[in-house]
């Protein structure tokens, strides 16, 4: 998997995925019309564990009317500002799933299926290389 990230100013970029579609990174502080890294992070873990959601309430055939998924992120005072702590409130529209069902497929989305869920689990391995 390839992103490839290009100046626009300072505090603005655009990343391109290896099929050229593209993401809008703004880190101005007013005037913003794109999200920050630290958004998309919530929006990548959001946007993962809906699908996950959405497909094992399917499988068991059960009625997805909606779903939005909230998520809200508390981050560190000092540098490096990571997050510490993620919440993630989710609205389902099911006329059919009870409940438990939908407690249990989120839980599992997070804990199982996504990915990006994963990733912000890991100790990953960093590695630089630069081109003039």
């Amino acid at each position: 998997m390839k992103i490839t990230t290009k100046y626009i100013t300072d505090h603005e970029y655009n990343s391109f995925n290896e099929q050229g579609n593209k993401v809008f990174i703004d880190m101005k502080d007013e005037n913003k019309t794109g999200q920050s890294p630290m958004e998309m992070i919530l929006s990548a873990l959001s946007g993962c564990v809906a699908v996950e959601v959405s497909q094992m309430i399917q499988k068991r055939r059960k009625e997805l009317k909606d779903l939005t998924v909230e998520a809200y992120g508390v981050r560190k005072a000092d540098h490096p500002r990571g997050f510490t702590h993620i919440t993630l409130k989710f609205i389902l529209t099911s006329p059919d799933a009870n409940i438990e069902e939908l407690d249990k497929v989120t839980k599992l989305s997070l804990e199982k299926y996504c990915s990006v869920a994963e990733s912000l689990k890991a100790e990953i391995k960093f590695e630089t290389e630069i081109v003039r």
